[in-house]
């Protein structure tokens, strides 16, 4: 067994540098065997995150081939396939990075568990996230329910460095077959929409490094203040990458502490966001209840809107709100696969309080159309909007869409960007929405912008009202 191959899983970790499972097989010198499996939670992946996923794997595996290795595709259920590989290759060894949504831990728990039965070297290793959800306690034990603490709590905590790429992978004698990613067709459900948020991508782990760096040397000292101007280039960008693990977050933090350290102003508020991702990890280890109910209970009883088809639901999903901060956002979702993240309060708000949405019908469409969908990370930013969830600010935080536009984009840069009824010469971003839709939407540049379905004020009003009622 010590020197039969070892089979080296790969999922949302489509990276050389900084992979502590890879680094290890490496040096093992043993021959490993790198595989992607498309089993029933790829399968069961909204449209775009599926999409860009494809796109993800095929990067590696062309980076792996550049290495002397090569990546082998098998579709089906992740425990029988590895059972074939291990019969096909003769490994002694099953190594993979952990993943921490229930799906996938009791998928890989019962995947540990029947392996090692069978005498194979079954083994996880982190690197999805800096400090495991387990290890993150408050004094009398417990987990921590609010952000702050808990950023308190880890910020002097040590970070593994990161470690560099492998050299070289030692190559079986011979390789398994593998199928074709074409003829997995994890592409159809985005339709023509592909083609035009194609050129928004940046793929793979060399155009993370770049993201990376160019943040880091051009606007990470301005940060504090950028992050919250849609109609600049003044966030990261890194959401992307660190979804399907193009780039660590240890390699972020190390880059942000460096940056901290040379006295550039807004590294420590990148640190804070990269521990924001942290906690919503540490949630959904803890109460993994919030991917799919309100994590108070006290807000069962509240009387969502749940019907995703409710006419103020699909102008919402349409960007026809006659709310032009919220229409700007939902055209930027639907054009780039992303949304800027003052953008998604914005929309998560007007949803739950304007139009007293249900919060799980805003996280199925975020989960559909986002390239940088992230189940944890998700969830808890739809619940923190909708009042459901972990924020100690109380319900009544109802974001004005009007005066937020007024304060952070002022010049109507973002607008602009992303609306074309009622200019004249509208922008090439903005024609772009409607070569992405649905063409059932039947909508066109030339339509006259709507009327607000539900406005501002009186939306906040509502919301009130619906709370008060209820006894909040």
């Amino acid at each position: 067994m010590s020197s039969s191959p070892v089979i080296l899983w790969f999922r949302r970790d489509l990276r050389l540098s900084d992979h502590a499972a890879l680094a290890a097989a490496a040096a093992t010198g043993r021959a490993v065997i790198p595989v992607f499996i498309h089993d029933k939670q790829v399968e069961e992946l909204g449209a775009a995150p599926k999409w860009r996923l494809e796109l993800g794997v095929g990067h590696f595996a062309r980076r792996l081939d550049a290495l002397g290795s090569r990546l082998i595709l098998r579709r089906g259920d992740a425990l029988a396939v590895l059972r074939e590989l291990i019969a096909e290759t003769g490994a002694g060894a099953v190594w993979w990075s952990r993943l921490y949504d229930p799906d996938a831990v009791s998928r890989d728990s019962e995947i540990k568990s029947n392996l090692k039965d069978a005498g194979v070297d079954a083994r996880s290793f982190g690197g999805h996230l800096m400090f495991e959800p387990w290890t993150v306690e408050t004094k009398t034990g417990g987990y921590y329910r609010v952000y702050t603490p808990f950023w308190n709590s880890v910020k002097t905590r040590d970070v593994e460095a990161p470690v560099p790429a492998p050299a070289t992978l030692a190559a079986p004698d011979s390789w398994p077959l593998g199928d074709a990613l074409d003829d997995w067709h994890m592409s159809d459900a985005m339709n023509r929409g592909a083609d035009v948020v194609r050129p928004w991508v940046r793929l793979g782990e060399d155009a993370a490094q770049d993201r990376l760096q160019t943040f880091m040397s051009d606007i990470v000292a301005r940060y504090d203040t950028t992050r919250d101007l849609p109609g600049v280039d003044g966030t990261s960008g890194l959401s992307e990458n660190l979804a399907l693990g193009e780039i660590s977050p240890h390699q972020c933090w190390h880059a942000g502490r460096r940056a901290m350290e040379e006295g550039r102003a807004g590294a420590e508020t990148f640190l804070k966001e990269l521990v924001w991702r942290e906690f919503a990890y540490h949630l959904m280890h803890h109460t993994p209840h919030i991917l799919t109910s309100n994590w108070k209970e006290d807000w069962n009883a509240f009387p969502w809107n749940t019907d995703a088809q409710a006419e103020k639901v699909v102008a919402w999903k349409q960007g026809r709100t006659g709310i032009r901060f919220v229409d700007a956002a939902m055209r930027e979702l639907y054009v780039t696969g992303r949304m800027h993240n003052r953008g998604r309060m914005i929309v998560a708000s007007y949803l739950t309080k304007h139009l007293l949405t249900d919060w799980k019908i805003g996280l199925d469409w975020f989960a559909d159309c986002l390239i940088d969908w992230d189940p944890a990370s998700n969830a808890m930013g739809w619940q923190w909007s909708a009042g459901s969830g972990p924020d100690a600010t109380p319900y009544f935080r109802i974001f004005n869409p009007v005066t937020q536009l007024e304060k952070f984009d002022g010049d109507k840069t973002y607008v602009r960007r992303w609306i074309a009824e009622g200019y004249k010469d509208p922008s090439d971003t903005a024609v772009s929405f409607y070569r992405a839709i649905p063409q059932s939407w039947g909508l066109s540049p030339d339509d006259r912008y709507p009327a607000p379905v539900v406005p501002a004020d009186e939306g906040r009003k509502i919301a009130l009202s619906a709370y008060e009622n209820r006894g909040f």
